[in-house]
């Protein structure tokens, strides 16, 4: 008898989830004219980036990178800083993601004229790619701060690095600011985990640019350079797990994907940039748990071949959770107790005989 109530109830739970996902599927994200105009630049990035890694000799793994986008690298190379999920890599990839950032911004509060703050590692470059197109089909302005290390399977290429990217970008047209500034990265944001050699040519290289330098190892004198230099911004946007844009505190472990609420400050001491703007009351977006972004809101994981731009039917699975909802989740549960006091009488009758 307990294994036939086993089985109830494993058929009540089945036939719930499906009823629940076609009554309460979770709240739809309609395109907007601005979703639209992201996605297409994106995509015309990722072209570009390809067409330029052809261009230039580099060579991609098609193995690693099946989409051919050049903006998956290589998994170990002098640039590596931690280990990468390459689905991860490869989902954000998706020219559709620049109109989920969109969405996101907007959700923020973000308009016409405002200002971005903008912090990457070189984890995640497409979604740099992405962020940057967003904010340019809002009309707003970012200010990029980049951070050069990067985990297996991101902008790991010596020869066409994260900044090498916002470069590629700012020339065709899709950037329409320089990049405000460059460090590192890796450990205490300075390349500390570098090979010697390596990290003092790509230093020397970084300094003979235009692009201003940033080599404070202390984190909180880092902290504080950054801010100075993002101002007074609507929104900052989090891109990888550059140290100090997340800080040395364990609380970076619970902050969810996306748009981010309420936040539990460490002290400051421990804070990175995405902290002190939360902080100072401006709002966060925190891109580095992809699989929770795109099960939360619908993005294809580790598409092959890559989706059409403006083919993702995004919907926002937190939301959405109406009177239906609550109706099925109630008859649920009733049904599981149900299920459970009829076996328990049936039980004690058999036990009592």
């Amino acid at each position: 008898m307990t294994r036939s109530r086993f089985v109830w109830a494993g058929v009540i739970s089945l036939l719930a989830w499906a009823i629940l996902r076609v009554v309460a599927p979770g709240s739809a994200i309609p395109w907007t004219p601005a979703m639209v105009g992201a996605a297409g630049a994106m995509d015309a990035v990722v072209a570009g980036a390809a067409r330029h890694c052809r261009d230039e000799g580099l060579p991609i793994d098609l193995g690693v990178d099946p989409n051919g986008t050049c903006l998956v690298g290589p998994e170990h190379t002098d640039l590596l800083t931690s280990l990468g999920q390459l689905e991860a890599k490869r989902t954000t990839t998706t020219p559709d993601v620049a109109g989920l950032l969109v969405h996101l911004l907007s959700e923020a509060g973000v308009g016409e004229g405002d200002r971005v703050a903008v912090g990457a590692s070189g984890s995640f470059p497409a979604l740099l790619v992405a962020t940057l197109a967003a904010v340019e089909a809002l009309g707003a302005e970012a200010v990029t701060i980049l951070s050069l290390g990067a985990s297996s399977f991101g902008a790991t290429r010596p020869a066409f690095h994260l900044l090498d990217l916002y470069e590629l970008m700012e020339a065709g047209g899709f950037v329409s600011t320089p990049v405000a500034a460059v460090s590192l990265g890796g450990s205490g944001d300075v390349g500390a985990d570098f090979d010697a050699a390596f990290r003092d040519g790509l230093l020397k290289e970084l300094l003979k640019s235009e692009v201003p330098v940033l080599q404070d190892p202390d984190l909180r004198s880092n902290v504080a350079e950054r801010m100075a230099l993002y101002g007074i911004s609507a929104a900052f946007v989090n891109i990888g797990g550059a140290e100090v844009n997340l800080g040395v505190s364990p609380r970076i472990l619970s902050v969810p994907p996306g748009l981010v609420g309420h936040l539990d400050l460490p002290n400051e001491k421990e804070r990175g940039v995405l902290f002190e703007m939360a902080s100072r009351g401006v709002p966060v977006i925190h891109l580095l748990h992809v699989r929770g972004l795109a099960l939360r809101y619908g993005l294809p994981w580790d598409p092959l071949p890559l989706p059409e731009a403006l083919s993702t039917r995004f919907g926002d699975a937190q939301k959405g959770k109406d009177l239906s909802f609550w109706l099925l989740t109630v008859g649920y549960l009733g049904a599981l107790a149900l299920v459970a006091f009829v076996g328990r009488g049936t039980w004690a009758s058999e036990t009592v005989r």
